[in-house]
């Protein structure tokens, strides 16, 4: 039988509802106040930067299955433009140079 442990509760809560905030309340800032161009432009562009940033490491650090995964993404997207194909594409490469290495 699993006992309920209020500290890990609270803390659960806590960190929902600084989550919660966070994300309100720039959405509420973002709606009374008109940004900048340049935070405008940097907003948009903000979701490919952090995409780098986290794939990058991976890639650097990973093998020749890394590599072929994600020339495979790229090859497939560029020539398909279908995000659902590129990324089975890249799955199925990286699976099979794992399984040649």
């Amino acid at each position: 039988m699993t006992t309920l442990r209020w500290d890990a509760l609270l803390a659960i809560l806590g960190m929902w509802a600084a989550t919660y905030l966070c994300r309100a309340g720039g959405y509420a800032v973002l709606r009374a106040v008109r940004l900048p161009r340049f935070a405008q432009a940097m907003l948009q562009h903000l979701p490919g930067a952090l995409f780098v940033a986290y794939v990058a490491p991976a890639l650097l650090a990973g093998g020749v299955a890394s590599w072929a995964g994600a020339a495979a993404v790229v090859g497939v997207q560029v020539a398909t433009r279908n995000l659902g194909l590129a990324m089975l594409a890249g799955i199925g490469a990286a699976w099979a140079a794992s399984l040649a290495a």
